[in-house]
């Protein structure tokens, strides 16, 4: 396997990794909503480090699509889970 192969099967990789770990904030929302308040402040800075990283892969030159996909679940439920927790 070529070095330029790996590193790209590595981002997608990264990418199904980290949309499960976006996605696993569902039962905090679930809590949240059943009136077991969870933290506001990890998934609010889960939420900004998203959208951060959601700009950076679609306004570089070549959209880099791994980062794209990885963290837009993030943006969701991250704020989603924050928000729920006030």
């Amino acid at each position: 396997m070529t070095k330029e192969k790996f590193f790209g099967l590595l981002g997608w990789v990264g990418m199904v990794t980290s949309v499960l770990m976006y996605v696993f904030y569902f039962p905090q929302i679930q809590q949240n909503l059943a009136g077991n308040k969870g933290s506001f402040i990890q998934p609010f800075m889960a939420g900004i480090n998203c959208t951060l990283w959601l700009g950076y892969g679609l306004f570089k030159k070549d959209r880099d699509w791994p980062i794209v996909i990885a963290n837009s679940p993030g943006l969701i439920f991250g704020f989603l889970a924050a928000f729920t927790s006030l």
